[in-house]
């Protein structure tokens, strides 16, 4: 299978399936001398875990992570770091019904049609549990960013109807709700809210937000690998996502250019802008400010309400989904928009140290 490793210089590939053996990744272009042991990377996947709330799929896996190669007393060696997670609490049998019929919503008929087979168990390899990999590398990506002071904040932004109010924000409120919000009362709307749409077997969809602070200028290519190019890709890659905006985003085409455009200013000898509608990116190319992103995650396609579907002897049937599913994927989606934003931008940090000879001359001599 093509299309499993993402990245120039810091490339990961992840790998495995939903009810395989094993979930990971393999982590190469991660310089020497980065700090790190499992309880940094634990930390993140911690995030994502199922089983957090009863918003999430009781499917009981602590998702301990191990470490298998790239580090050495404390620190990585500069060599591919590979990470492994267990699969442990797999109840294959739910799937058995679904071996010979398409869920709406999923990748199951197109998967078959491009391989002629498809591991049915949970998904196989279009399974949520494949952000394992992305998360851990996001946990290895976030520490050398945090070494160069850059932040990365993501939050739910909305939960089916229910939107953050921006005059509650509160940073420490997002790790305190099993919504991830910034606002403890829209968290309170949302639970309520999802509460109801569990009771009819339903599911709802929401919008993440990251904001990226400390970034510094010029990181991006002006052509094919421009800053915001790279980011939609990566978000895009996540299953569940349908949809990215940048900055003001899809406000733009009812803007106009004297609104839209961002003024500059010098401030304490340094130029700034004086807004920041276009989220942090001019040009492909980082301009100084937060870059702003939001993405558009999908309604859980895995619910318990009838649906129309075909099987594979080309019959209509109505079908009722088992297993363990989350009525909602924003929440543990949320660090998984933030460690591929991660990935992405140290991606593009390694390869802005070539874009200036001066730069150049400088590290080595």
């Amino acid at each position: 299978m093509a299309g499993s490793t993402y990245g120039n210089i810091f490339k990961i590939t992840t790998w495995g399936e939903s009810h395989g053996k094993a979930v990971g990744v393999v982590v190469d272009g991660c310089p020497a001398g980065v700090p790190l042991c499992e309880e940094d990377i634990q930390f993140f996947l911690d995030r994502r875990k199922p089983g957090q709330s009863a918003y999430t799929t009781q499917r009981n896996e602590d998702d301990k992570v191990e470490i298998l190669s790239g580090i050495f007393e404390g620190k990585t060696t500069g060599t591919p770091i590979s990470l492994v997670v267990h699969n442990k609490d797999h109840h294959s049998a739910d799937y058995s019904q679904i071996a010979e019929c398409y869920r709406p919503g999923h990748a199951d008929y197109t998967f078959d049609e491009k391989y002629g087979f498809r591991d049915y168990r949970g998904g196989g390899r279009s399974s949520g549990r494949e952000t394992i990999g992305r998360v851990a590398a996001g946990a290895i990506a976030s520490k050398i960013l945090e070494s160069l002071n850059i932040s990365i904040m993501t939050y739910s932004k909305s939960i089916g109807n229910v939107s953050i109010n921006y005059n509650n924000f509160n940073k420490d409120e997002i790790q305190k709700n099993p919504m991830y919000m910034p606002d403890s009362n829209a968290a309170k709307l949302a639970g309520d809210m999802l509460k109801e749409k569990m009771a009819e077997m339903d599911s709802v969809g929401g919008i993440i937000e990251c904001v990226v602070a400390g970034m510094p200028t010029g990181v991006g290519e002006p052509v094919f690998d421009k800053l915001d190019a790279n980011l939609a890709k990566a978000i895009m890659s996540i299953g569940a996502v349908k949809g990215i905006e940048i900055g003001d985003g899809f406000a733009v085409a009812t803007s106009t250019g004297s609104k839209d455009n961002d003024g500059f200013k010098v401030e304490n000898g340094h130029i700034s802008k004086t807004s920041n509608h276009a989220g942090g990116v001019l040009g492909g190319i980082s301009d100084g400010s937060p870059i702003v992103l939001r993405a558009a995650i999908k309604p859980t396609p895995s619910i318990a309400m009838t649906q129309q579907t075909v099987n594979k002897s080309m019959e209509n049937i109505d079908i009722n989904i088992k297993g363990r599913h989350d009525p909602i994927i924003v929440p543990r989606a949320v660090v998984v928009v933030e460690s591929m934003v991660a990935v992405t931008i140290v991606d593009l940090l390694f390869q802005s140290m070539t874009s200036r000879m001066d730069n150049i001359i400088k590290f080595f001599k």
